[in-house]
This record gives structure tokens, sequence and C-alpha cells, in this order.
């Protein structure tokens, strides 16, 4: 397909979901071959060790375990990257229509290529993904972002996929029929569509330098504008005193262990799940999809116990747009906190909520300042049916001055220097960047 109207692009994705055929069936795990439990490792896997694994993950203080749960553990890092092209004077994105097992809608836009290291390298040995060349050799290319950045951190530990945009310049790219071009402001525009642009190309936009003139010249926001070119002082250096005294004196440890070693979980034939009431929990799942590298597989899953809130405000002061950030510990940080967004509550919340939170609460419940407020999947490939609430609410300059420890009133200056640096912010920081309105 060419170039695509955002009516077409909808159009398009429903046909899709029409024609293809996908099956995704929660399986015994007794029926999940080839994975099997490892006992002298204590974890999930399966025979080549390739994809991914399942162990357990306890944070200890001092020898106390103060919490556990099962960690996705995929040490190998993959491509989600994107070609940029500038047709008719205004750059376009080949996207993919792309269909993740875990999927609540099935086809969601997604960056060009989105592939593990196993799928590239063909380990499961299936078809190697498409426009793959153009990213094994991006030094061709003007590299717009190439970035390692993180991954879900409740979920997985460490996990970590190289974030990249290529501008392709005059050369001529073919476009498969799982593909469209697609402009800035269809892609913004689709972001307002529940579940239909997939985290991974969330992700990859957030790491775009606004601060080119490329960029720069096509945001009518002039707050936005200013905040990006740094005109007003940010906060870096105390947002960087605050996460390295974490880092330096945070004293709790974490160890992995035998997924039979989490007390408070229970293996079932089907689930791991916790006997308290938990963020998720561990199904089983027989897929078909056609299209894919593998048609027919079988796998592990993390299922959301519900809809989580992630939340962002945001503020003009003094001419200069600002957002709200809180350095946020999670149990599988590549380096122990990131910066994330003003709100990040799973559906099954853990600890005390702040005026921060009560204040967002209040907000969103009267629609008070309510600037983004869509339903967007998290990432397919691991999560089952996992959407989540990502909303940005507008405050006063004179709210929220007196903040509680960890919150920072920031421009996009610093959290722009912070994107190119890898491990920084958060993927749900990352991603509600990503929605705003330029």
């Amino acid at each position: 397909m060419s170039v695509q109207k955002t009516e077409d692009t909808l159009s398009f994705v429903q046909k899709q979901n029409e024609q293809i055929h996908v099956e995704i069936r929660k399986v015994y795990f007794s029926s999940c071959s080839p994975w099997y439990y490892d006992d002298s490792a204590g974890e999930i896997r399966n025979p080549g060790g390739s994809f991914f694994r399942v162990k357990g993950l306890q944070v200890l203080s001092g020898e106390r375990v103060i919490l556990e749960q099962p960690v996705i553990l995929q040490d190998e890092i993959g491509y989600l990257g994107i070609i940029r092209k500038r047709m008719d004077g205004e750059f376009h994105y080949l996207m993919q229509a792309k269909i993740e097992p875990g999927n609540i809608n099935k086809v969601q836009i997604s960056p060009t290529i989105q592939a593990t290291k196993s799928n590239f390298t063909q380990k499961h040995g299936g078809k190697r993904p498409a426009y793959l060349d153009y990213f094994i050799n991006a030094g061709k290319y003007k590299i717009v972002v190439d970035q390692i950045q993180s991954e879900q951190s409740s979920r997985f530990l460490g996990k970590r996929n190289r974030n990249i945009v290529i501008d392709v310049g005059d050369e001529d790219v073919e476009v498969l029929p799982s593909h469209m071009w697609m402009t800035m402001p269809q892609i913004k525009e689709l972001m307002r569509h529940d579940n239909l642009v997939n985290m991974d190309t969330r992700t990859v936009l957030s790491c775009l330098p606004l601060e080119s003139p490329e960029y720069l010249d096509q945001i009518t926001d002039e707050a936005l504008k200013r905040s990006i070119i740094g005109v007003h002082p940010g906060s870096l250096t105390e947002i960087y005193h605050y996460i390295n005294n974490y880092k330096m004196f945070d004293e709790t440890g974490r160890r992995l262990v035998p997924l039979r070693e989490l007390k408070s979980w229970e293996t079932r034939d089907d689930e791991i799940v916790c006997r308290e009431p938990y963020s998720f929990k561990v199904i089983f799942c027989g897929i078909e999809i056609e299209g894919r590298e593998v048609r027919r597989w079988n796998q592990p899953l993390f299922e959301a116990a519900g809809i989580a809130t992630f939340g962002l405000f945001t503020r003009v002061k003094d001419g200069i747009r600002e957002f709200l950030v809180r350095a946020a510990p999670e149990v599988g940080c590549f380096d122990k906190i990131e910066l994330g967004p003003t709100v990040q509550r799973e559906f099954v919340h853990r600890g005390e909520l702040t005026e921060v939170d009560r204040l967002f609460d209040r907000k969103l419940q009267q629609r008070d300042g309510v600037r983004f407020d869509t339903l967007l999947s998290e990432e397919g490939g691991r999560f089952y049916h996992e959407q989540n609430r990502n909303v940005v609410i507008e405050t006063a300059p004179g709210e929220l001055t007196d903040l509680p420890e960890g919150y920072f009133w920031t421009d996009y200056k610093t959290l722009g220097t912070l994107v190119k640096i890898n491990n920084c912010l958060n993927i749900q920081l990352r991603n509600l960047l990503s929605v705003l309105e330029w």
C-alpha cells in the first residue's frame, strides 16, 4: 500500500482483522509444548533456551522477602525500527499492521520491524523478518534515533530493546501489503483510538529529537516549543541527584529463585497465580496466526488483573510547558530506578496514595483539564489482552507547588536529554510523551 488517509488506515486495519485467521486459546501447561519446567534451573523455558524464560524473583530487605513474583528473563536485545522518508515535503513513516498473540483486538499499528533477536537470527526456524537489512545496514542511511530503552520493569528483569529510526532519503522502498506510509499527524490521531497504535510504536516515537529543526518547525504548541529548546532552566541536576542518591543508598536487594520457591504463588494446571490480589498472573496459550514468521506455536503469557492507570500532569508556567514526573523504582529495573509519569498505578495497587494521586483522581473524575484519555495496549508478544488507561491532564501554574519526595516539575528539554541516555525514562513515561499533541 502507498500513502494512506486516516480513514483508509482504519478501514485497512478492520479488513485485516476480518481476513486474517487468529486463534488464541488458553491451555494447560502440560499442553504448552515445547515449553517445560526445568527443575535444575527452576524456570519455565523452551528446549533451545531462546526467546524468554519465566523464573521467580524476590526483593529483599536484609534477609527478609518483601515482595516476590514470577518475572520474564529475556537477555537479548531486539529491534523496534521505523523507516522514515520525506515525500511531498512531509516526513512519512513506514508502519506495519501487525498481530501479536496477546493483542486484545488482533491488528495494531506497529513499527516497520518489530523483532526479537531470536526472530531475526531465525532460531525458531521461521522466515527472515521483512526490512531487516535496512536496520542491519543502518549506517548507510541517516540515523535519526538509535537508543537502547527499557521495557516494562514490573514484568521483565532488565529487559531492553533497540529503538531506531532511519531516514532512507530518496531510496525506493518496497511497501508490502502489511505496511503503509503514515504521517506524524495521522499517527497522533490514531493514538486517540483505543488499542490501535501499539506500545512499540509509541516508545520509538518518544525518542525522536524534537529539538531538531525538522521537528521543531512542525510544533504549533508554542509553550511546548519553548520547553523543547530549554529557554527555562530545567531540573536535570536535581533529578540526577535524587536518582544517584537512590542508587547509592538503597539497600534492598533482589535475587532470582526457582518458581516453585515463591511461597505466595501457586502453580496450577492452567496458571501461576498469587494467593493474594496481585497485578498479574501467568497463563499458557496455544496460538495460530496467519502471516507470521511461525504460524502455530505455544507460549506462556502474563495476564493483567485489570486496567492500570498511567497519568501525566502538564502545566504552562512562565510560557514554558512543564511535566510532573516521579522517580519510580520497580522490581525489574535495569539499574534500580527510572523516571516515570506522575501516576503509575497498577489495577492492584500497592502502597499509599499521595496528594498528587488524589488530585489526579479528582481531576480525572471531574474531567478537569483532561487533554488525552485513551486505552492503549501493552506489549502483545508477552502480555495477554493488557490495556492500560493513559491520561494527560493540564493543571494550573499555582497547583502542586509543594511536591512529595521524588516528584519533579521539569521541561521537555530535560526529558529529551534523559531519553538519549539509556534506561532513564521508563516505558510508561515515554509512552505518554509520545501521545502529546504538537
